[in-house]
């Protein structure tokens, strides 16, 4: 698990500072972090979970079609969490 966080801390990290040092050429940079992903090996590995709280990929998709269209003008720096119906 200590790799896992430190990894998870570094994007967030990563994403802070790469936000800040391109936002003067008007670059928007986001990360987004999904939970457990509604996918047939999820469902398999996770047969007695509640898939229906989880969220697919075409839903974190839309996430991430958001934040780099031109309807997102302001979001940067931000790690965008995508959990599901939780």
């Amino acid at each position: 698990m200590i790799a896992y966080t430190a990894g998870k801390a570094a994007v967030a990290a990563i994403t802070r500072a790469l936000a800040a040092e391109v936002a003067p050429e008007g670059i928007l940079v986001n990360a987004v972090a999904p939970s457990i992903i509604d996918t047939p090996a999820n469902r398999a590995a996770m047969p007695k979970a509640d898939h229906s709280l989880w969220p697919t990929p075409a839903q974190i998709a839309e996430t991430i079609a958001f934040l780099a269209s031109p309807g997102n003008e302001v979001t940067s720096g931000a790690v965008v969490p995508v959990y599901g119906r939780a």
